[in-house]
Parts: structure tokens; C-alpha cells; sequence
């Protein structure tokens, strides 16, 4: 099953630790942008970094002290450290790459290199 996505252009892979966040990637003419769900975090503790067509986000999540006499009976939620690689679309400016967190939510806003991006072409007639 897992070579189903090799060679998918936009193959998503958690090189480390015990869970990874989930992902959307997306792109304008001028731009890819990624969204990743990562709840319970603080900036501070996430890594982004961006090489050639790479999009690579590091971090960890801390898992909350038990209170004592607490006694679990489910346990879903993923704790620890993550890596995760992603093989963006297109060629960005890495350094013009803007990421902001809100809400549990790391938007990262990567604009296209020129050669990258979508020129749309008049077609003459005759």
C-alpha cells in the first residue's frame, strides 16, 4: 500500500517520532501555500524550513502533567516529536516565506520563484 504515493508530487512523509500533523497544500499563480494542524502547541516549539522545492516542519508536542488521582480511560490524542518533509509544487522564494500560527493552525505563505510562476499566454488568431 505504501508505494500507492511514491512518486506522488506532493508525497508527504514523517521522517521521525511518533505522530506527524495533518496537512493542506495548495498554490495560486503566484504562490504555494501549506496549512498544518498542529493544536496544544506553542510557535516556539515548531521548525519550519523551506530548500528548493522542500517544505520540511519540525517540532514537539509536549503531553500535559497528570494530576494526581486523575485515571485515564482513553488516550487519542499524540505527543512527542515530528519531522515531516513535503515535496512542494513548484520552486519558492525561501526568502520571502511568511508563517504565522493562530488557533492551532500554522499557515505558511511561500511565493513562487519567476520561473516558477504561471504566465498565461495569449493565443493569436491566424
Amino acid at each position: 500500500f505504501d508505494r500507492f504515493f511514491e512518486g506522488w508530487p506532493f508525497r508527504l512523509s514523517a521522517e521521525e517520532g511518533t505522530w506527524a500533523p495533518s496537512v493542506d497544500v495548495s498554490e495560486t499563480a503566484k504562490e504555494v501555500i501549506v496549512k498544518a494542524e498542529l493544536p496544544g502547541m506553542d510557535a516556539k516549539e515548531i521548525d519550519v524550513s523551506v530548500r528548493g522545492e522542500i517544505l520540511t516542519l519540525r517540532g514537539e508536542r509536549k503531553q500535559e502533567k497528570e494530576e494526581k488521582g486523575e485515571n485515564f480511560h482513553r488516550v487519542e490524542r499524540s505527543y512527542g516529536s515530528f519531522s515531516r518533509s513535503l515535496q512542494l509544487p513548484a520552486e519558492v522564494d525561501s526568502g520571502k516565506v511568511d508563517a504565522t500560527y493562530k488557533n492551532g493552525v500554522l499557515k505558511i505563505t511561500m511565493p513562487k520563484t519567476k520561473e516558477a510562476s504561471t504566465k498565461k499566454i495569449e493565443i493569436k488568431a491566424g
